[in-house]
C-alpha cells in the first residue's frame, strides 16, 4: 500500500480522543507483524462520539501520523484501510405486515420484499428520528429476521402459505452515510484514498472472537475516552450495537475532583492503578501524596459503579438478559475492579467477564510491545482490511451508475433500497375490490391482481436475494396495478328462473326484472362500488304485464275529482277487466308459474249524482207525527242539486273536476189535510150518517190546523 512496499498496509484508528496508525505487513504464514505504530491526541474538540466535526482539523492530525509513519519505514503510504465507530451504528427493531388475502401462496420473492420493506420503513424512521430530508442517508449493514407471522400467529416460513395476513419482524442495523463521507473527506485532505472500509467493533470481534465462537451470545464493550460502545454477537454475526455516553473520561474526572489534580496527572495516576500497589502524585498546590491502590480506588468507587452499571444496563437493554460472557477492550477497560462489577451487575462469574489486550491476538507474531486493550481495534482494522473489506461496488441500474459501500454481500434488493425505491411498491398492487348487494347478500367482487416485477441481472431473470458484483447491470421496472373491480347485473344473477305464463291466449316466458338502488337497469348496466341490486322475477299482474310489454298507464284504476259544497272527492273507477284463472282480479293480484291471464278494456257509465252524494250532504227536514197510531214522515223542505252552477237533477251524471252544490229549500209548516197525501187512507170510504171527529194530541181539530213532529194526529167516524 505504499510505493516500492505494496505489502505494507495502513491501519488508521481515528477515535475521539486521539488517531493511532499501524504499519502492519503480512507474514508467508497467514499472521501478520507491526513495523510501525504513532499515536496523536486531537488538540480540539475535532470528533464527537465517532463522528469527525472538523474535517480539517482530524485530517490535519492524520497528516502527522502518516508522515511520522513514512520517516519511521521510509515508505511513502497513499492507501489507508479505516473503520466507522460503533457508536455511530443504529440498530432498529421493527414489523411489517401485508394484506395476503385473494393472492397466491407466498414465494421467495414475496418473502424476501417484504423483509427488504421492514429495512426501508425503518431507514424511514431512522431519517426522520434524525431529521434527515433523504432515507437513503442510512446504509444497512446487515440485518436478521426475528420473526415471521401468519395471521398473527408466529411461523417459521412464509414460503408457499396462504392467508390474509403476512407480516415480518426484523432487527437491521444501519450506518449513517456521512459518516462514511466525512472519513472519505478527512482521508483526501491528508492524500490517502480509504482502500478498505470495516466497522470497529466488527474489526475487533474479528481478531479477539474466532468464527468457531461466534454462536456465542458475547458482548463485546469497547471503553473509549468519551464513550463505551457495546456490540452483542450471537448466531455467528453481530446482532446489536449501542452505546453509553460516559467512559474511562469519567473515572479521570472523578480522580482529579478527589485529590485535586490536573486532568493529564488524574490520567496518569488511573493507568498506574491497574499494574502497581501504590501510587505517588502531587496536586495542584505542590502537595506530594502516596497511596495505596485500594485507598484511591475506594474514593471513586461510586464512580467505577456507575460505569458499571450503565454499560450493564445498556447490554440487558438490546440483549433483553444477561450475555454469555463480556469481553471488555480499549484504554477504559483497565479501570479498576471494573470487570467484577459488570459481573456482579449482570449475575455472571467473574471470569465470565474478561479485558482482552492486543495480546490476546493470535493473528500477529510480532505487535512491536503493543499489548494493552486500546490496540484491539487497531490491529483488528489491519486484519479486516486483508480479511473483511468493505469495497465500493459499482452497479448499473437501468441505465444510470451506482457508487454502494459493499457493506456485506450485496444483492439486487439492497442495490433496489440504496437508490431508494419503495420496495412496497415492486408488485403491482391489486386493484380496488367492490362490494355490493343482491337480493340483501353481500357479494365482494376483487380487483385485478397486480402484475409482479420485472427483475434483470445481466439480462438474465432475477431474484432481489440475488447477489451482484462489481459491474453488474441490473434492469427494473416495477409491476403495474391491478384494474379496479367491475361487474355487471348478468354475471351476478347466477342461474335465474322464467316465469311462464299465459297472456290473452299467448305463451310468455319473462325474465326477471334488475333494480339497481330502486332504479330500473339492464343487465348490462356498469355496477359501481355499494350498489344495491334486486333480481326478481314478476311477482303481480302490473308486473307481468309491464314484462310483457303489455302495461298502460290507464290500466290503473282510475280516480275522478269532484266537489261536493267545497269538499274535494272523489270516484274510483277502471276502464280495463283483468281475469287470472278465470277469476276477476286487480294489478296487485299476485301470479304464480302457469297461470291464464285475460285483460280487455271495456265503457264505463260514470255514476249520477245522485250515486255519489255523501249522506251527510242529503240535508232533508222532516216534520214526524202519529195518525191513527201510524208514523208518518211529512216533508217539510225541498233539496236543489246544481252541477257547475246550473240546477240539474240527482239523475244528472258527474264529470272530472265538478263542482256539485246541494241547496235546501223550506216549503212552510204541514197542515192537517197534508197528512193524507202520505197515508192510504181515504174519507169516501167512511159510512155516511157519522159524524167526522178530527184531534190534534186530543184536542178537537181541523183539516187547516198546522202540525209539528210529535203530534198525535186522529181522524175517524163516530
Amino acid at each position: 500500500m505504499g510505493e516500492g512496499h505494496s505489502q505494507h498496509i495502513f491501519a488508521l484508528d481515528i477515535g475521539t480522543r486521539s488517531v493511532v496508525g499501524l504499519l502492519v505487513v503480512p507474514s508467508p504464514e497467514g499472521k501478520f507483524e507491526v513495523i510501525g505504530y504513532e499515536c496523536e491526541e486531537h488538540t480540539e474538540r475535532s470528533m464527537l462520539d465517532g463522528q469527525i466535526h472538523d474535517v480539517v482539523a482530524v485530517a490535519e492530525v492524520i497528516s502527522r501520523v502518516k508522515q511520522r509513519l513514512e520517516t519511521k519505514v521510509n515508505v511513502k503510504l497513499t492507501d489507508v484501510a479505516v473503520a466507522a465507530a460503533g457508536r455511530s451504528l443504529h440498530t432498529q427493531r421493527i414489523e411489517v405486515s401485508k394484506d395476503i388475502s385473494g393472492a397466491g401462496p407466498i414465494s421467495h420473492n414475496d418473502s424476501i420484499a417484504l423483509e427488504l420493506a421492514a429495512i426501508q420503513k425503518a431507514q424511514r424512521i431512522l431519517a426522520k428520528q434524525h431529521k434527515a430530508n433523504d432515507f437513503t442517508q442510512y446504509y444497512c449493514v446487515g440485518y436478521s429476521v426475528v420473526n415471521y407471522f401468519l395471521d398473527g400467529e408466529i411461523i417459521g416460513s412464509l414460503i408457499d402459505q396462504r392467508g390474509n395476513e403476512a407480516k415480518v419482524e426484523i432487527i437491521a442495523t444501519f450506518l449513517p452515510r456521512v459518516v462514511v463521507d466525512s472519513l472519505i473527506a478527512a482521508l483526501k485532505r491528508a492524500d490517502l484514498r480509504m482502500c478498505a472500509l470495516t466497522l470497529e467493533p466488527i474489526a475487533a470481534i474479528n481478531v479477539l472472537v474466532p468464527p468457531t465462537m461466534r454462536r456465542l451470545n458475547v458482548a463485546l464493550v469497547d471503553i473509549g475516552a468519551g464513550t463505551s460502545d457495546i456490540a452483542i454477537t450471537g448466531a455467528g454475526t453481530v446482532t446489536a450495537y449501542g452505546m453509553v455516553p460516559i467512559a474511562g473520561d469519567e473515572i479521570t474526572e472523578a480522580l482529579s475532583q478527589a485529590y485535586l489534580l490536573d486532568f493529564p496527572i488524574a490520567e496518569e495516576i488511573k493507568r498506574k492503578l491497574s499494574t502497581q500497589d501504590t501510587v505517588t502524585f502531587s496536586d495542584i498546590l505542590g502537595i506530594e501524596y502516596t497511596y495505596s491502590r485500594e485507598e484511591v480506588i475506594r474514593n471513586i468507587e461510586t464512580d467505577i459503579h456507575n460505569l458499571a452499571n450503565l454499560i450493564s444496563e445498556r447490554i440487558l437493554e438490546l440483549n433483553g438478559n444477561p450475555p454469555q460472557a463480556v469481553i471488555l477492550i480499549g484504554g477504559g477497560s483497565l479501570t479498576p475492579t471494573l470487570p467484577s462489577k459488570i459481573a456482579e451487575r449482570l449475575n455472571l462469574p467473574p471470569a465470565r467477564v474478561a479485558v482482552r489486550g492486543a495480546d490476546a491476538i493470535q493473528a500477529f507474531i510480532g505487535k512491536a510491545n503493543l499489548t494493552g486493550p486500546e490496540f484491539v481495534t487497531p490491529l483488528g482494522i489491519a486484519v479486516a482490511a486483508v480479511k473483511h473489506p468493505i469495497k465500493y461496488l459499482s452497479i448499473h441500474l437501468n441505465g444510470e451508475t451506482l457508487r454502494i459501500f459493499d457493506l456485506k454481500q450485496m444483492t439486487v434488493g439492497d442495490v433496489l433500497l440504496y437508490a431508494g425505491i419503495d420496495i412496497k411498491r415492486l408488485h403491482g398492487r391489486p386493484g380496488l375490490a367492490m362490494t355490493v348487494h343482491v337480493n340483501g347478500k353481500m357479494k365482494i367482487i376483487p380487483g385485478g391482481h397486480g402484475t409482479a416485477p420485472v427483475l434483470l441481472l445481466n439480462n438474465e431473470p432475477a431474484q432481489l436475494d440475488t447477489p451482484v458484483q462489481a459491474e453488474d447491470r441490473i434492469i427494473f421496472k416495477p409491476g403495474k396495478d391491478g384494474v379496479p373491480a367491475s361487474a355487471k347485473p348478468i354475471e351476478l344473477a347466477g342461474d335465474t328462473d322464467t316465469l311462464d305464463i299465459m297472456l290473452n291466449d299467448t305463451p310468455l316466458s319473462l325474465s326477471p326484472f334488475i333494480f339497481i338502488n330502486g332504479q330500473e337497469a339492464s343487465w348490462d348496466t356498469p355496477l359501481k362500488d355499494r350498489d344495491e341490486i334486486e333480481i326478481s322475477l314478476p311477482s303481480t299482474l302490473r308486473e307481468v304485464l309491464i314484462a310483457a310489454g303489455a302495461y298502460r298507464p290507464e290500466m290503473e284504476t282510475q280516480q275522478l275529482p269532484f266537489t261536493v259544497n267545497g269538499k274535494a272527492m272523489h270516484y274510483t273507477y277502471s276502464t280495463y277487466v283483468f281475469t287470472i284463472n278465470g277469476k276477476e282480479a286487480s294489478l296487485d293480484n299476485k301470479i304464480k308459474k302457469n297461470d291464464q291471464i285475460l285483460y280487455r278494456r271495456h265503457t264505463t257509465a260514470l255514476p249520477t249524482i245522485e250515486d255519489v252524494l255523501p249522506p251527510e250532504e242529503r240535508t232533508e227536514v222532516n216534520t214526524i207525527i202519529t195518525f191513527n197510531g201510524k208514523t208518518v214522515q211529512i216533508p217539510a223542505s225541498e233539496m236543489e242539486i246544481y252541477l257547475d252552477g246550473e240546477r240539474v237533477a240527482l239523475t244528472e251524471p258527474i264529470r272530472a273536476h265538478a263542482s256539485i252544490a246541494v241547496r235546501v229549500r223550506f216549503t212552510g209548516d204541514p197542515i192537517f189535510s197534508d197528512v193524507f197525501r202520505y197515508v192510504d187512507e181515504s174519507l169516501q170510504t167512511m159510512d155516511s150518517g157519522k159524524n167526522l171527529v178530527i184531534t190534534i194530541n186530543g184536542n178537537p181539530a181541523s183539516f187547516q190546523d198546522v202540525i209539528k213532529t210529535g203530534d198525535v194526529l186522529e181522524c175517524r167516524w163516530e
